[in-house]
């Protein structure tokens, strides 16, 4: 292969550029035919393609582009209108084109592929007999043609100055672009738009990388210099150092805004997608697209590009249902898929949903316990929301049949990796009937961040703060008394809501070197739960430059790279998401069942001893009710409790939860009721019930013996623990109380 010389360079680059843009001109122009802006710019796209090919002696690619070109014509003078069967052989001509420039980039030469089928096709749809655009007025006669000679052009590089050069006559139309002589206004084939030309200016990829490298290390020297500043009284020194400051900081600015491109340059792509995909499954689908001029890193968006195309073409094919099913639903026939994008807090949210069948929890729960993945029980225990997180195993499809575009299983747990590994998440939501969304939050840029520093075990860590929401400092007293622990779970009450804890230096095996009488609290969010991470010691905010990992530390996925700090060493950057499923604070670990019968407590104590849960009622009256009667401890908003047959309901897990209130059934006042409600989930014979307490307080396990017997309806008796006078629950007679039909075993006190 020779290399490609300049002129056929720029050749490629600006028709691939238009050619990206007509699939979607195309697409907006099935929508409305009479678009006449649009059909003169697909017209002018073609032309400009046919005519450069042409002198640069590209055969195939100027026959194609030609009987495109000529279709076009017909239409833009008001003789063919536009239908789905033009338009589908117009995308295949750009297809064809594309293939083309293809083999062009890859070989320097054309493809030894005949297009005389495209071609023939083309043709038909632009014989005579093709009903005309005026029903009642016939097409006025083509307006005399004037040939225009392509005489003046600059040799291609490389070939003799006095060869000759091929002038060909075009036949133009006159047309609103041409004056009343016949004179083309348009710019000659290969020349550019003056506002471009001067305005702009191509950058090799390539180029902007190293130059974003060497903004990196910038900023890593500007960072260790300013680490000399704060011993140095040198005022002639500091105020140079805060000029390099500055300067750094703008040029880091402006190298990245170079690297910014708008997320239309991914989704220019989709409503062709969505249109083929559509015609392939009979189906009517509309594309909407909301905020296509947010911008992201270059990286972001090559990284992107594909999970984004796989999810919308399963919202096309899994979610739209077909035009009689949506119609017998009493949906529009035309289903819509709606991509939004925006800007919030220092992140990118991309969402894609549709208003199609929405996905069934309960289908899921099924097909997953069929495939083994996950095990009955466990099954039972998921929220509905965590089921809908099982299709991102790898292998999980709830398509019936295999299909060319889709029920192979093989995706939605690819597009969850790859957000990851840019440093995303990724979220389902769904509601049968109605449709589906995924949401997506990916960081701007993944080569220069801000990030929290902490300490731990004599070692500093890089949190990013895309996942920090705040800090927390417990001294003294609150230190000692403000961590509760529920089993082996440890938490703080943060407003009132339970934030389970994770401590830094346990899970990377480090020893803590912290003060026993502070604790300090690094409030995160990952997976859109909150959770703390307990360090030694909070140090400062400040922007790193993100290294990626050797291949030794790759396996260890708590760890999302590395950067160097100011004062020469590494430190390890947090994936505060795999940090807490590692930790078992998320998703389906954190939702574990509080009674493990294989490995808690129970199991380890003497027969006599019993496992109990404690509780407060009424603002201060203790109480205790038998672990294993215990299947969930949840919260729930006071907004979503509802009322039905005069009791008190909550919607969960697709089924209505009845909620009993200790402090009403026991004669006291609900003045003091907490939002959110905290709730103890009991469970048999497949009925449950919500036992509404005002604060859950501890799990022990002791031996206990009743001091006296009972004393009111609901209270099998008293007992001391802890060193404290504690009432046992009647668990069985408040629960029947509540729902009549619902058997408990009765338990003895």
């Amino acid at each position: 292969m020779q290399p490609l010389d300049d002129v056929v360079k720029e050749f490629l680059v600006e028709s691939l550029e238009n050619l990206d843009r007509l699939d979607r001109s195309l697409v907006d122009l099935e929508q409305d035919p009479h678009d006449r802006e649009n059909l003169a710019s697909i017209f002018r796209t073609i032309h400009t393609i046919k005519g450069t090919c042409g002198f640069l002696g590209f055969g195939k690619l100027e026959s194609v582009s030609h009987v495109g070109e000529s279709l076009l014509s017909r239409m833009r003078d008001g003789a063919l209108v536009l239908d789905a069967n033009i338009t589908t052989g117009l995308l295949a001509m750009v297809d064809a084109i594309r293939r083309i420039l293809a083999v062009v980039e890859a070989t320097g030469g054309e493809p030894s592929e005949d297009y005389g089928e495209l071609i023939a096709t083309l043709n038909r749809l632009n014989a005579p007999e093709q009903k005309p655009a005026g029903p009642k007025d016939a097409p006025a006669a083509p307006s005399p043609v004037a040939p225009v000679a392509v005489a003046e052009i600059n040799p291609i590089p490389g070939q003799a100055a006095d060869a000759p050069v091929r002038a060909k006559e075009e036949p133009v139309m006159e047309t609103e672009i041409t004056d009343a002589n016949g004179t083309d206004e348009r710019p000659v084939s290969g020349d550019r738009r003056p506002a471009i030309a001067d305005t702009s200016l191509r950058v090799d990829v390539g180029l902007l990388d190293k130059l974003m490298n060497l903004v990196g290390e910038l900023v890593l020297a500007r960072n260790q210099i300013l680490q000399f500043t704060t011993s140095l009284t040198d005022s002639a020194f500091v105020g140079a150092t805060q000029r390099l400051n500055l300067v750094t900081s703008e040029l880091q600015e402006g190298v990245m805004k170079t690297r910014m491109q708008p997320i239309d340059n991914v989704w220019s792509k989709f409503p062709r997608v969505v249109r083929d995909l559509a015609i392939a499954c009979g189906k009517q689908v509309r594309i909407e697209m909301v905020g296509k001029e947010t911008e992201l890193d270059k990286t972001i968006i090559e990284a992107i590009k594909d999970p984004l195309t796989h999810v919308v073409r399963n919202s096309a094919d899994h979610g739209i249902e077909a035009p009689d099913v949506r119609i017998a639903a009493g949906k529009n026939p035309e289903g819509v898929v709606k991509l939004r994008a925006f800007h919030e807090g220092g992140q990118i949210n991309i969402e894609i949903s549709d208003d199609g069948a929405g996905i069934d929890p309960e289908k899921i729960r099924r097909k997953a316990v069929d495939r083994s993945m996950i095990s009955a029980e466990q099954a039972a225990r998921m929220s509905d929301h965590e089921v809908l997180r099982l299709v991102f195993l790898p292998g999980f499809s709830t398509a019936e049949t295999v299909t060319n575009v889709s029920g192979r299983g093989v995706g939605m747990d690819v597009v969850k990796t790859n957000i990851e590994k840019i440093g995303g998440t990724v979220d389902i939501q769904s509601t049968v009937g109605h449709g589906t969304t995924l949401k997506i939050r990916i960081p701007l840029t993944l080569a220069i961040i801000p990030a929290l520093m902490v300490s731990t075990g004599g070692e500093v860590f890089a949190i990013p703060q895309v996942s920090l929401l705040e800090l927390v400092r417990l001294e003294g007293e609150q230190a000692r008394a403000g961590i509760e622990r529920i089993g082996a779970a440890t938490f703080y009450r943060l407003r009132g809501n339970l934030l389970p804890l994770v401590y830094l230096h346990r899970e990377l095996g480090l020893v803590s070197k912290g003060d026993p009488d502070v604790v300090n609290i690094v409030v995160l969010k990952a997976d859109d739960r909150q959770f703390g991470m307990v360090v030694d010691a909070v140090n400062d905010t400040e922007e790193i430059v993100v290294k990626p990992l050797g291949r030794q530390l790759k396996s260890v996925q708590v760890f999302a790279g590395a950067t160097i700090m100011g004062d020469g060493h590494v430190a390890l950057i947090l994936d505060a998401t795999r940090l807490a499923q590692q930790a078992r604070v998320l998703s389906e670990d954190r939702d574990r069942k509080l009674t493990d019968r294989e490995g808690g407590p129970v199991a380890h104590e003497a027969a006599a001893a019993q496992t109990w849960m404690l509780f407060q009622v009424n603002g201060t009256e203790r109480m205790a009710m038998p672990l294993h009667l215990v299947a969930r401890l949840e919260e729930f908003a006071a907004s979503d409790l509802e009322r039905s047959g005069g009791q008190e309901v909550v919607q969960y897990r697709g089924e209505i939860l009845p909620l009993v209130s200790l402090t009403r059934f026991f004669g006291g006042t609900t003045d003091v009721e907490s939002d959110p409600r905290q709730v103890i989930v009991v469970s048999d014979h497949g009925r449950s019930v919500g036992l509404v307490v005002d604060r859950i307080l501890d799990i022990v396990t002791e031996t206990i013996t009743p001091t006296r017997s009972r004393t009111r309806p609901g209270i099998l008796g008293a007992a001391v623990i802890q060193q404290r006078v504690t009432d046992l629950l009647d668990v069985t007679a408040i629960v029947r109380h509540a729902v009549p039909d619902c058997v408990l075993e009765p338990v003895a006190a």
